[in-house]
């Protein structure tokens, strides 16, 4: 016999999934309803709703995708690119390579604009790149690259995408509920996010929008769609028309969670959330500073929802993460890429970014670092952190 199931608590701090809020973990107990059950429908219409005014849109074609945040990657991808269409994309870190890879995946000629991981995206760059593209059909760009820490700027890249008559699609996995997305006020025509990290949902569903120009392209494809799965086409008939038609069996108990988290999100408010993810963000790097650690972030365009440390020399990144959890119970991310055991990925997103999550990780890295030879004085990295939010 297999025993009850019971996970050991978790102080999630790493780039997701982070701590799902209390209320959202309730709403799951809901009761299952038919996927056409008009009481479900209501609550798909309210989720729709609350989607809207995070995303900042007024998009009729707007809903979770069943997935993670790579399924509304994909969908976005799949839905806007038919073969030989000209790509431009944004490249500056692990996932700005994955949206090139799958729109090549789509057939797209793509063309990437990068920079170093841990720099961000000079808009000359973006501008001079799109230019060179005949007839460019979408400009993409990471807005919170969950691998390097850095908040890409939007806005002016969208206007660049509009005057070359290009479409413009921004990655919000790691932004959407932890910074402004403000799709509607950028002109952004298609964003997607994830609901595991700044809405502080469990992993499975990925929020997606597309703007009435980006719908117009979608309906005067050439070509099919090639995944039935991620079709807009068919998720709108089951989202969004006034008969409702089947497509596929959507998780309830992720709806409820996500309906009760963007209940949360509008409660606290969005300038406030927006606030709050920054001031611990500030409190953060600057009792990791106080130890000797150095962000991996260009400063200036860092994003407050998750930061970058470069690990010392002499510590092993392994060592330390392994025992966060074992002796604190804390996660952290270590680094992907080229930041491979040179950089760890602390994750202040949703419920996990708050005071006392800082000062708890702050406290605990500061210890092993001085256990394994890191020259500190014991209460540094704490003390400067509380300086930082007085």
């Amino acid at each position: 016999m297999y025993d009850e199931l019971i996970a050991s608590p978790r102080v999630l701090l790493g780039p997701g999934p982070s701590e799902a809020n209390a209320r959202v973990l309730k709403a799951m107990t809901t009761p299952m309803l038919g996927y056409l059950d008009a009481e479900f429908v209501e609550i798909m219409d309210d989720t729709v709703a609350l989607l809207r005014r995070v995303f900042g849109t007024k998009n009729s074609l707007t809903l979770p995708v069943s997935g993670t945040g790579t399924a509304g990657m994909e969908a976005a991808l799949a839905n806007l690119i038919e073969p030989d269409d000209s790509v431009v994309v944004g490249v500056c870190g692990y996932f700005g390579a994955r949206i090139a890879d799958i729109a090549a995946r789509c057939g797209a000629n793509v063309t990437t604009v990068e920079a170093e991981w841990g720099q961000h995206i000079p808009i000359e760059k973006i501008a001079k790149a799109v230019a060179q593209v005949a007839n460019p059909k979408l400009v993409a760009l990471v807005h919170g690259e969950t691998s390097t820490g850095i908040l890409q700027p939007l806005t002016e890249a969208v206007e660049i995408a509009h005057e070359n008559g290009a479409l413009f699609l921004a990655d919000c996995v790691t932004s959407l509920g932890g910074q402004p997305v403000d799709l509607d006020r950028r002109g952004i025509d298609v964003a997607y996010s994830c609901t595991q990290k700044c809405l502080a949902c469990p992993p499975g569903l990925s929020p997606i929008s597309f703007s009435e120009r980006a719908v117009e392209v979608i309906r005067n494809r050439k070509t099919p769609i090639q995944s039935f799965y991620l079709d807009m086409t068919l998720l709108e008939n089951y989202w969004h028309a006034e008969k409702r038609g089947y497509h596929h069996t959507v998780s309830m108990s992720l709806i409820y969670a996500l309906r009760e988290g963007l209940r949360v999100i509008l409660e606290e408010g969005l300038t406030a959330r927006y606030e709050r993810h920054e001031r611990n963000a500030r409190a953060l790097l600057a009792g990791a500073e106080a130890i000797g650690l150095q962000p991996a972030a260009e400063e200036g365009y860092r994003a407050p929802m998750l930061t970058t440390l470069r690990i010392p020399d002499g510590i092993d990144d392994a060592t330390i993460r392994g025992r966060l959890i074992t002796d604190y119970g804390i996660e952290i991310g270590g680094g992907l890429g080229i930041f491979a055991g040179k950089a760890w990925r602390v994750g202040l997103m949703g419920d996990s970014s708050n005071d006392r999550n800082v000062m708890l990780f702050l406290n605990a890295l500061e210890k092993l670092l001085i256990e394994f030879g890191h020259s500190v004085e014991p209460g540094t990295a704490v003390q400067a952190a509380s300086q930082a939010y007085a």
